[in-house]
């Protein structure tokens, strides 16, 4: 069994919803040990079915939204997220110039690329308008705050991998009874950069930061933690974005889903949990590392 992956309707912007790109770096992963689903043709033709599109693999597998997991007993979550963790290690690790790609990113500047990209993008967004109250979506909460924090000096100085870019529970597809990845999904954010970008939340209740950062460290022998602070607070900022786009597109009624509506409601949550991160660190007040209580 195939599906056929395309571009969303109604995007403000495409920079980040390039299925060609993600057909090239999930062909490139089938031989690797990151679980992919096998690609089998690309067509950039958009006269085709007006818009450019790949078909993929079918994976029969379960899909959790809620990163709490509440749909499994509580033994069972540890295990789910640990397969989680141990597959962004095993793409972290991977040396992306042996798979040919090689040019799948520019490395110098990717943070103030990011900020160039996001502050525009962002734009587009937040005057996004609600098809029937006439409201537009709104800025995020310390926009302009964050912008400046995130593009200047304080940045880090951190290692080249492959980044998955938009890493969370709800992208990847677990076995149908074992606590194991047997898919990620969505990679069209994806590129050869910075691995702290690829920072991922975690949820109160389920393991802790330190103990994600040993299953972490075991798989790819180098300590993340140095700098981590930081590199949370900036996922929560670009998650912040990522859900105003949702936002964006439940306003215009390209999107409708329950779920779509529940990641709208979270942009603002996110950008003020980024800046509550930022001013904590600029306080010199340490943080639990990668643990987000939003």
């Amino acid at each position: 069994m195939s599906c056929v992956k395309t571009l969303p309707g109604g995007l403000l912007s495409k920079a980040a919803h390039k299925v060609e790109r993600e057909y090239r770096i999930i062909r490139a992963l089938e031989t690797t040990d990151v679980p992919v689903p096998k690609v089998y043709c690309l067509c950039e033709d958009e006269s085709v079915i007006g818009t450019p599109f790949y078909v993929m693999e079918f994976l029969d597998g379960r899909i959790f939204e809620d990163p709490a997991i509440l749909d499994v007993p509580t033994a069972e979550r540890a295990p789910l997220w640990k397969a989680a963790t141990q597959t962004l290690a095993k793409l972290h690790r991977l040396d992306y110039v042996k798979f040919g790609l090689h040019n799948f990113g520019k490395f110098d500047g990717f943070y103030n690329r990011q900020m160039a990209t996001w502050t525009q993008i962002c734009g587009a967004q937040e005057n996004a308008v609600d098809a029937d109250t006439g409201e537009a979506v709104g800025r995020l909460p310390h926009f302009d705050d964050l912008v400046r924090y995130f593009s200047r000096g304080t940045q880090p100085q951190d290692r080249a991998n492959l980044v998955h870019g938009d890493y969370k529970i709800d992208n990847l597809v677990f076995h149908p009874t074992e606590p194991q990845v047997i898919g990620v999904l969505d990679w069209e954010m994806s590129t050869a950069k910075y691995f702290r970008s690829d920072t991922f939340l975690s949820t109160p209740g389920l393991p802790t930061p330190q103990m994600v950062m040993r299953w972490y460290r075991a798989v790819t022998a180098w300590d993340p933690q140095p700098n981590m602070e930081w590199a949370v607070a900036f996922a929560a900022f670009r998650s912040a974005a990522i859900c105003q786009g949702i936002a964006a597109r439940v306003a215009t009624r390209q999107a409708s889903s329950p779920q779509a509506k529940s990641y709208a409601d979270a942009f603002r949550p996110f950008a003020n949990f980024a800046w509550d991160m930022v001013e904590r660190k600029e306080r010199g007040e340490g943080t639990d590392g990668i643990g987000a209580k939003l």
